[in-house]
């Protein structure tokens, strides 16, 4: 049987916001990774400047990123068990479990080199 895309059902508002984060996370500048849990916290979310924002050298659209400021999203990422309950939108930590869930939106939302 074919592995399912999106087995949690996140909603489309939810996946860009995990892909953000999951991108967030591999830049050690703004992470602390958990050695005990694998966690990863997220210590500062971008700002953006027009209609875009970069992380690393990656560029993202402002329209792409309107769930890192809202709540409601990271409520619902915690209850999936991909954010850790405690890490709202100042400093989220993606758990294991959202550092390996593949949302297929990287390419599609992460413009530019990542080099």
């Amino acid at each position: 049987m074919a592995k399912k895309h999106n087995p949690l059902n996140l909603n489309n508002l939810q996946l860009k916001t995990l892909t953000l984060l999951q991108e967030l996370a591999r830049h050690p500048e703004i992470a602390l990774a958990d050695e005990a849990t694998g966690n990863v916290t997220i210590s500062a979310l971008p700002q953006p400047h027009g209609n875009h924002f970069h992380i690393g050298h990656r560029v993202v659209m402002s329209s792409d990123a309107t769930g890192l400021h809202n709540p409601s999203v990271y409520v619902a990422l915690a209850r999936k068990g991909l954010v850790a309950p405690s890490g709202m939108t100042a400093a989220p930590t993606l758990t294991q479990a959202g550092l390996s869930y593949d949302t297929g939106l990287r390419d599609a939302i992460l413009h530019g080199s990542d080099h």
